[in-house]
């Protein structure tokens, strides 16, 4: 099994550092005080810190605590935005043959490898999703084989790229594996699934980064699992897999709107997406039925196109 995860976000991580976030308390605030680079302003320091390449980032982590807040923090990545210093790299997920042993790799977009991730805390898991928050790899729930029994989890592990680091979350309200999860104005949204007893789920819940906290809101109209989410528009549209009310899998496509609360759907959706990834407003799907073509979904006015894919000579 491979996942990937890739975008203007993502950074280097260097090899042999893992730091806890306990490492360093950023619990009393008056380190802010301090100068980032003693005899420059913050704004800069700021500047200069941005120009480091992210191979140095949890080495700069490690400096002080004001340096560590600010390679933790939101306005570092508009800093380095603004000084055109964003480096796009990809994460890749690997499994061995028996799918006992996983590790995450880092790869530059041409393909090279660059480094391995610090292993993953908790026990293997599969149907479990990943959505990247403000630099932050988060991987949500699944189905861990736990005392040789498939037990669904509500765990939640969040990789800073910043700082080459994994820490725990708070757990999801409710546990599932074979969910939908995206990322909508920089909340974190799961949908459906399946429940610890296997039953099909229409709960939803959404995640705040800057609360640390889960809360649920307004459920599907019907149970839904094997789907997919994305965010366009600030609405989380949930497409694919399987309900209770068809046969086979489902066409509907679940919209929601964070501004009311609330869901409406129609029936202009893929059924069987193997592949799918998000550029700009765009959504482009494999179809199991007709891998040689990719069908593009267009958030402005919610139509699909049918096109060829990219050949891998023309990357060459």
């Amino acid at each position: 099994m491979q996942a990937f995860v890739s975008g203007k976000k993502r950074v280097v991580v260097s090899n042999g550092m893992c730091f806890s976030k306990d490492n360093l308390d950023l619990g009393s605030e008056n380190y802010r005080d301090d100068p980032l680079i003693p005899g420059l302003s913050d704004d800069v320091a700021k500047m200069c810190l941005a120009l480091v390449p992210r191979t140095s980032f949890p080495s700069m982590g490690r400096v002080c605590k004001k340096w560590r807040y600010v390679v933790k923090s939101k306005e570092f990545i508009t800093v380095r935005r603004l000084a055109g210093m964003l480096e796009e790299w990809l994460y890749v997920l690997t499994t061995n043959a028996g799918g006992k042993e996983s590790h995450w790799e880092v790869m530059d977009s041409q393909g090279r490898k660059l480094s391995s991730l610090p292993p993953m805390p908790g026990p293997a898991k599969t149907g479990f999703k990943v959505v990247v928050v403000d630099g932050k790899l988060l991987v949500v729930a699944g189905c861990a084989l736990i005392n040789g029994s498939l037990v669904a989890s509500s765990d939640v592990y969040q990789f800073d790229t910043c700082l080459n680091s994994w820490s725990k979350l708070d757990d999801l309200k409710e546990a599932r594996y074979e969910f939908a999860c995206a990322e909508v104005n920089g909340l974190v949204y799961v949908v459906g699934g399946h429940g610890v007893d296997g039953e099909s789920l229409s709960s939803a819940e959404v995640y705040d980064p800057e609360t640390g906290v889960w809360t649920f809101i307004e459920s599907l109209r019907r149970p839904r699992w094997g789907c997919f989410a994305s965010g366009f528009n600030g609405k989380l549209y949930v497409m694919g897999g399987r309900s209770n009310f068809t046969i086979g899998n489902s066409k509907l496509v679940d919209v929601y709107n964070p501004q009311c609360g609330s869901w409406c759907g129609n029936k202009n959706g893929l059924t069987m997406v193997t592949a799918h990834v998000e550029v700009g407003k765009k959504l482009f799907c494999i179809d199991w039925k007709n891998q040689r073509k990719m069908s593009v979904f267009n958030a402005e006015d919610e139509t699909w196109e049918v096109c060829d894919p990219p050949h891998a000579a023309s990357f060459l």
